[in-house]
C-alpha cells in the first residue's frame, strides 16, 4: 500500500490521505472545491466548485502518477440535486470522451459549506 500525500504547504485537517494505492488502485479521498493557496472554497456558483474539485482529483491523480483517463469511477456528493445539471455539464467537460461510472449521492451539508465534493478510483498501469 502507498500513501499519496498532499503538495508542499497544504494541510489534511482530518486523519486521511488524499489518495491511496493498493492492488494497482488508486483511491482518491473526497475532494471538495478548496483553493491549495488559501485553504479556503474558492467563491463562486456550482460550476466554479465543481471545476476546482475536479482539479483536486487531476492534482491527486498526477501525483500518483495517472491520468484522468484512468479513472474508473467517480462519486459526486452534491448539496441540492437540482444542481445537477450544471455539475454534469463541467463534469462532462472535464473528462471529455472518457466517460468513468459514476454515482451521484444527493446529501445536505458538506464540509466547509462547500456545494460540492467529488472522490474517484483509478487503475494504474501494473509495474
Amino acid at each position: 500500500m502507498k500513501f499519496i500525500e498532499k503538495t508542499e504547504g497544504s494541510k489534511n485537517k482530518g486523519h486521511y490521505s488524499p489518495g491511496v494505492i493498493m492492488n494497482h488502485i488508486l483511491y482518491v479521498s473526497g475532494q471538495l472545491p478548496i483553493d491549495s493557496l488559501t485553504g479556503k472554497v474558492v467563491a463562486g456558483d456550482v460550476k466554479v466548485q465543481t471545476k476546482c474539485a475536479l482539479q483536486n482529483v487531476e492534482a491527486v491523480l498526477k501525483r500518483a502518477g495517472c491520468e484522468k483517463e484512468q479513472v474508473g469511477l467517480c462519486r459526486i456528493y452534491l448539496s441540492d440535486i437540482a444542481l445537477w445539471d450544471q455539475v454534469n455539464a463541467v463534469y462532462a467537460d472535464f473528462f471529455g470522451s472518457h466517460m468513468p461510472a459514476r454515482v451521484v449521492v444527493p446529501t445536505r451539508t458538506l464540509h466547509f459549506g462547500a456545494l460540492v465534493e467529488i472522490e474517484a478510483m483509478a487503475e494504474l498501469s501494473a509495474e
